[in-house]
């Protein structure tokens, strides 16, 4: 299993959301330098289009800035330093706002498929690359023949669409040189523009391949085997053992804090043997009885020997706790229609306290229940 996971043979299944979260933290996540190629082209052709005739004249101005310096600043031996830092300055200006949008394009053509990622991780040194045989594996990889084939496609489509536009603009092309300067130099903007535009159109083609095929490479990179997928759910969700000792402890902590109220109850009833509930009445708290605590087989043997040892009267009606023990929960109030036959059980209770306390007669039998038969459970 160790090998096969190793080579990626039985990686079928899909990766979770704990693995691509993990994958994105450490900037795997799928990217195509197509399409940021893509996204500079554009920018750069609508820039020129847009630009380009402006661009032209000023770098016109430029030249004859330049080329018309007076012969008394020839003499000058500041006039150079003085030239060279405003034909600078005129430059930067004029070329300012297309570098500007190239900027831009570079920064946000990353994000248009993966989104916005900076991951420490990813730009941390990995010694394993300078290790030559992984460097020959990646040679002789898929994704190495997809890159080349990649290549030759771009060499192909760049030089069908080189030679579109030459022969598309060859007769604008050829009468630049009887044009004026000022126009030939716009014109020729407009032409780059042009055939940056149609660069442009045959990298969609490109990049319409490959962001496909670069989502699908990253989905494979980050598939899973079978037993990762069953190690992940462990780790997230924890072994069914532990779970399981967990629970245990937590019945055993509720059960314990249950048998620390019974001795807070004014009468268990019991089944007498299968179950038993621990009933509390306080008219001021609550108004009705609250049950504080019950339990089946050997957690009502229990309660039972808690509330002896703490002298708590203990009676035997089987249809009342069956009643209550199906009907309530844990610190809640016993339903509307057990309020007359518990009532009636407290009654005997405080006639039992009583007796016992030398106030009153010996109360006769406990009267019996009236369970309604809706909570009445059967054995």
């Amino acid at each position: 299993m160790a090998e096969q996971s190793d080579s990626g043979q039985d990686k079928s299944e899909d990766p979770t959301e704990k693995r691509l979260k993990e994958s994105r933290d450490k900037g795997q996540v799928a990217r195509s330098k197509e399409l940021n190629t893509l996204a500079v082209v554009m920018v750069a052709a609508v820039g020129l289009i847009m630009l380009g005739p402006e661009m032209g004249r000023r770098l016109l101005d430029l030249m004859i800035f330049n080329f018309s310096i007076d012969r008394a600043a020839l003499y000058s031996t500041d006039t150079m330093g003085l030239q060279l830092l405003a034909s600078v300055g005129i430059g930067l200006d004029v070329i300012g706002p297309l570098f500007f949008m190239l900027l831009i394009a570079a920064l946000v053509g990353p994000v248009l498929l993966g989104g916005w990622l900076l991951s420490a991780k990813s730009m941390a040194p990995k010694f394993e690359r300078m290790n030559p045989l992984a460097g020959l594996k990646r040679m002789f990889s898929l994704k190495a023949l997809v890159e080349l084939l990649k290549a030759l496609a771009k060499f192909l489509v760049v030089l069908v669409t080189a030679l579109f536009v030459l022969n598309l603009f060859q007769d604008q092309m050829l009468t630049l040189d009887r044009q004026p300067l000022p126009d030939a130099i716009e014109h020729s903007g407009y032409i780059l523009g042009m055939a940056l535009v149609f660069l442009a159109c045959s990298l969609i083609l490109i990049a319409a391949v490959d962001i496909p095929f670069q989502l699908w490479d990253n989905k494979q990179k980050l598939k899973m085997t079978k037993q990762e997928v069953k190690d992940e759910y462990k780790d997230s969700e924890g072994k069914p053992e532990v779970k399981s000792r967990i629970r245990q402890l937590q019945r055993e902590m509720a059960e314990r804090r249950m048998m620390g109220e019974v001795p807070k109850a004014d009468v268990v009833i019991t089944n007498p043997t299968h179950y038993a509930v621990a009933l509390k009445y306080d008219p001021i708290k609550s108004g009705a009885p609250i049950v504080i605590a019950k339990g089946a087989d050997f957690t009502a043997l229990r309660i039972r020997e808690v509330a002896a040892e703490h002298e708590i009267i203990v009676l035997e009606s089987p249809p009342l706790a069956r009643a209550v023990f199906y009907s309530t929960e844990l610190d809640q109030q016993i339903p509307s229609g057990l309020y007359l036959a518990v009532a009636q059980v407290l009654a005997y209770v405080f006639q039992l306290r009583q007796y016992r306390a030398g106030q009153g007669k010996r109360p006769g039998p406990m009267p019996k229940p009236d369970i309604p038969e809706d909570l009445r459970k059967d054995e």
